[in-house]
Formats: C-alpha cells, sequence, structure tokens
C-alpha cells in the first residue's frame, strides 16, 4: 500500500510538472498545478484500490494517471482567454 501511495505520487507529480511545462500561459501558478496532479493523483489510486484491492499495481497506477490528468485538464483556460463583447447583450 506505501510504494502505491508513493508511485502514484511521483506519477501526478511528473504528470503535473509536464503539463506546468508545456503550458505555462494555459495554466495557473506552478504549486497549484503540481498540487492538483499530486492530489488526483492520489484520490485516484484510493478509488482504484478500493475498487480493485490490492495486489493490482499497475492499475492502480493507471487509475491514478487517469483521475491526475482528469484533475489537471479541470485547471486549463482557453487558448485565446475570455472573449467579451463591447456591445452590450
Amino acid at each position: 500500500m506505501f510504494l502505491e501511495a508513493l508511485g502514484s505520487a511521483m506519477l501526478g507529480l511528473a504528470l503535473a510538472w509536464a503539463a506546468a511545462s508545456r503550458l505555462p500561459d494555459r495554466l495557473p501558478a506552478r504549486h497549484l498545478v503540481l498540487t492538483t496532479g499530486v492530489a488526483g493523483a492520489l484520490f485516484g489510486a484510493f478509488l482504484t484500490h478500493s475498487a480493485l484491492g490490492g495486489g493490482h499495481l499497475v492499475l492502480i497506477l493507471l487509475g491514478a494517471a487517469a483521475v491526475s490528468a482528469a484533475s489537471l485538464s479541470l485547471l486549463l483556460r482557453p487558448k485565446g482567454g475570455l472573449r467579451r463583447s463591447s456591445a452590450p447583450a
């Protein structure tokens, strides 16, 4: 269980670091991105471990990566920013 938690936290940190370095203009502050990646991976590992039980390390890490990537995708901002018209509706 400790290896699952440690592995998923490292995986979430790696995913968050990769996202923060590739998309710095579309993501908020780096510390928020890194924290979200790790928290998402730990939650994904918890969910997958609860559903499958112990002994499925590869599947648990895949579940952690999926939830971490989904959590990080929620932080993305639109490419061009918000577009507002100057005329009132």
